[in-house]
């Protein structure tokens, strides 16, 4: 049975996914997944860097504005979603175009991971969440790495979530998390697929960080925060652990200054964008594009796309605006894809 088409398209945080996207999407009938853990949140529109509906241009996307932001959102539940709208996207002939930085979701769905759980007993993972608040987050970040260094180096230890699930799966089974994780990113993909990961030159795409967190700050990522926490949000909850809520909820609660949080925001999320491509170094199959070889515009990027899409057989010879269409297309519509759209 011929497998069905997947595309992937990632990158580091302000690399300019978004832009790239809905172009791409337009030139080949697609419909894009949001592989990100913020951006499926009502509410969190700022900070998040949601992309708006004109934004959207008519192209359907899926997990945006799905969820409240007091639910629990975890890879497991995103891959449930995802593969829901997957089927979808397919019974209306169009192409998924899987869109955002989130590596382990992207991974979770493109490779089909297994995360069986033993969600029977609750009693441990509670007695680790009493154990994080009471201890703190590096102390639990500690307990990995005595029983799995190759997961703790991969896992943030501010990351309590993730560290959680990894100490909880070596209790149910005994087994390294990092080597289950190796095992299944082994299989066989059950899509199609071409796995893009966008990229630029390092010093302008930090600068690109912070120029937008700038632009969120003006646009009013404080008053959303603020809103959040009337709302009865805690510090503590899966929405607030996103970059920019989470630090000026600290201002909020008297921890420092507004300048200062600002300050941890913009250097926390150019060490958010340095992992993400350490983390895409690591992933097989992946097709680079370097914005610094192939040309920063819209469509140069879609063009590359394009290109190897059809060398590897996934769209006919045929499909596809040329990236000068592109231009074309970007000036008819009367606006550019600057500003906030491309830098996600």
């Amino acid at each position: 049975m011929k497998k069905r088409p997947l595309i992937i398209l990632t990158g580091p945080t302000a690399v300019g996914k978004t832009a790239a996207s809905i172009g791409l999407a337009k030139a080949i009938g697609g419909e894009i997944i949001s592989a990100d853990s913020m951006q499926v949140y009502r509410h969190m529109d700022i900070g998040s860097a949601k992309i708006t509906t004109e934004e959207m241009q008519g192209v359907p996307h899926y997990l945006v504005d799905v969820l409240e932001p007091e639910e629990p959102f975890s890879v497991v539940r995103f891959q449930e979603m995802a593969k829901e709208a997957v089927r979808t996207i397919y019974s209306r002939g169009k192409i998924p175009i899987v869109v955002g930085g989130t590596g382990f979701y992207i991974q979770a769905l493109l490779y089909d991971i297994d995360f069986t759980e033993n969600n029977d007993d609750m009693s441990y993972r509670e007695q680790l969440e009493q154990t994080a608040a009471q201890k703190g987050a590096e102390y639990l970040h500690g307990l990995l790495k005595e029983i799995d260094p190759e997961a703790a180096a991969q896992i943030h230890p501010h990351n309590v979530k993730r560290v959680i699930r990894a100490l909880e799966f070596h209790h149910q089974t005994g087994q390294k998390i990092s080597e289950h994780n190796a095992r299944e990113r082994q299989k066989e993909s059950p899509y199609d697929s071409a796995y893009f990961v966008l990229t630029d030159d390092r010093k302008l795409l930090y600068e690109r960080i912070d120029r937008r967190v700038d632009l969120m700050m003006v646009q009013g990522l404080l008053d959303e925060v603020r809103a959040l926490k009337e709302r009865g949000l805690s510090r503590g909850s899966v929405a607030m652990q996103g970059l920019g809520y989470k630090e000026l909820f600290g201002f909020l609660e008297g921890e420092y200054p507004l300048d200062e949080a600002v300050r941890i925001i913009k250097r926390d999320t150019r060490h958010f964008a340095k992992r993400q491509l350490t983390w895409f170094k690591r992933e097989r199959d992946v097709i680079w594009l370097d914005k610094q070889e192939i040309g920063r515009d819209d469509g140069s990027v879609i063009g590359r796309i394009l290109d190897v899409l059809k060398e590897k057989g996934i769209i006919d010879s045929t499909a596809g605006n040329t990236p000068q269409d592109q231009e074309t297309d970007k000036n008819t519509d009367g606006k550019t894809t600057e500003g906030k759209e491309s830098g996600k």
